[in-house]
């Protein structure tokens, strides 16, 4: 027979919450896990696109340049059609580079999961009253722990 919630008993209330807790920071990880992967798979495609664009570049300025330079060279001085010749093949490659860049600015930065854990700091913590504190000799359940310094990711 199933209880009401006024009969269940602490314990089981407790095993509850702990089971509900532990749900949910699984399913936070699994978020910031789904995170990593879309900004990996983004990073790894403006990677492939600098590789791209130094490759063609390379091959640019090894193979081609010296035919069109020297198809320039009937009509132009060698030097200028060389010149030439080689601001193109740049130019090709700071579009490519640009193209990359513009790949990496739409990184979402795990947004979604900081909002996320942002709002469970707000549930978890205990908000403070504006009404006159109860007299009790030792800190309250939300005073608990007020007197540590937080401590930052590089340890100190």
């Amino acid at each position: 027979m199933p209880q009401t919630p006024e009969e269940e008993s602490l314990g089981s209330l407790v095993a509850q919450a702990s089971n509900h807790i532990s749900t949910l920071v699984r399913s936070e990880i699994e978020l910031a896990k789904a995170e990593f992967r879309f900004d990996a798979k983004r990073v790894g495609t403006a990677g492939g696109l600098f590789a791209a664009a130094a490759f063609m570049a390379h091959l640019c300025l090894i193979l081609a340049s010296f035919t069109i330079a020297y198809a320039l060279s009937h009509w132009l001085p060698d030097w200028l059609s060389f010149l030439i010749v080689t601001v193109f093949y740049l130019l090709v490659a700071a579009l490519l580079v640009f193209i990359g860049i513009r790949r990496l600015k739409g990184l979402a930065g795990m947004k979604r999961t900081a909002r996320s854990i942002k709002g469970l700091k707000q549930i978890a913590s205990p908000e403070e009253e504006a009404t006159a504190p109860a007299v009790a000799t030792g800190p309250s359940a939300g005073q608990v722990g007020l007197h540590r310094e937080p401590v930052s990711r590089d340890g100190t």
